[in-house]
């Protein structure tokens, strides 16, 4: 979960998303942190305005800029990127979804976003869930076309930091006491052996994450390689009361399927869907990298690019795409 901002500020700095070609016009338009949203995020929409032949967006997607928004009743969706990570991260889940007719809005996370990592985990284990909260008030009631968005369908996708913030969004009461019997007992995982969790005090910790879990807008959650899913044990998922579906690494090193993923499904309520991936690293979830990176950063591109042989990133995200976009066609 801890990817280091190295890693984010590069790709972020390099544009190394790769993303095909929009199939119909999708709109874009981006906020800065000390915009009304009081975040930067990005927001992709459906539109009838022309978009470019060649990509114009630091996402290698040709978009129709600051454009009108076509339509009205969208489903609302939600992206929380990774540790350090950034709006464009899922920027290809992103167009899919704007293609198929949602709103889906991208914030970056206030400290803990690559180019700001000043929140300790103390702070972003709280402020993380409380973003989702800040960017549902403004989606619905600032943005100039909250009119167009139905209310009654928002769901939430949360990759790796990002699964641990949709979870608590959602209703999802973290532990930090179980938390921290977890990594006494596997010191070696790798949010353990990071040393994550070693300036928590776990109840106080518990009593303020629990004060803010849960946001009744939220109709389905989507979470992969979920950080920080060992915090949660059955009673603490009880709160959440809509569909939700984990897609899981099998060869994941960082959020291991065996102390995530696996339980995760088995504590949440009946009904939620596993999709365990095989051959699937941590950062698999990521839009493939440029390959350009191999030659400009070899260790960014040895550490975030290179997946397991035989694993076609781009080939995975076409497949994670299109069942991420039809679990929420069907949940909302």
């Amino acid at each position: 979960m801890n990817q280091g901002k190295a890693v984010f500020s590069a790709l972020l700095a390099l544009l190394v998303c790769i993303v095909s070609g929009s199939a119909g016009a999708v709109g874009f338009t981006r906020l800065t942190a000390d915009g009304p949203a009081g975040m930067a995020m990005g927001i992709w929409y459906p539109s009838d305005s022309p978009v470019p032949d060649s990509p114009n967006s630091p996402f290698r997607q040709a978009l129709a800029l600051d454009a009108p928004v076509a339509g009205d009743n969208h489903p609302l969706v939600v992206i929380s990127h990774g540790y350090g990570g950034w709006m464009g991260g899922h920027a290809d889940l992103a167009l899919t979804l704007a293609e198929s007719g949602y709103v889906v809005v991208a914030p970056e996370h206030p400290g803990n976003n690559s180019q700001d990592q000043s929140a300790v985990p103390a702070q972003w284990l709280v402020s993380r869930p409380a973003d989702i909260h800040r960017t549902l008030d403004f989606m619905l009631q600032s943005w100039p076309d909250a009119p167009r968005i139905d209310a009654g369908r928002i769901g939430v996708y949360g990759f790796s930091a990002g699964g641990y913030t949709a979870l608590v969004a959602a209703g999802g009461k973290p532990d930090f006491t179980l938390a921290s019997r977890h990594c006494s007992a596997a010191p070696g995982e790798f949010l353990c052996a990071e040393g994550m969790l070693d300036a928590i005090e776990p109840v106080a910790q518990t009593a303020r994450v629990a004060e803010l879990a849960g946001d009744s807008r939220l109709g389905a959650v989507v979470v992969a390689a979920p950080g920080l899913a060992f915090a949660f044990d059955s009673e603490g998922l009880e709160g959440i009361g809509v569909p939700v579906q984990i897609w899981s690494g099998e060869r994941d090193l960082r959020v291991p399927d065996l102390s995530n993923g696996g339980p995760l499904a088995e504590n949440l309520p009946p009904g939620a869907d596993l999709r365990r991936v095989a051959n699937a690293g941590h950062f698999a979830f990521m839009v493939p990298c440029n390959p350009r990176l191999k030659e400009i950063n070899p260790r960014i591109w040895q550490m975030v690019c290179i997946d397991n042989e035989g694993f076609d990133r781009a080939a995975f995200h076409t497949e994670l795409n299109r069942e991420i976009r039809d679990f929420f066609d069907r949940s909302l």
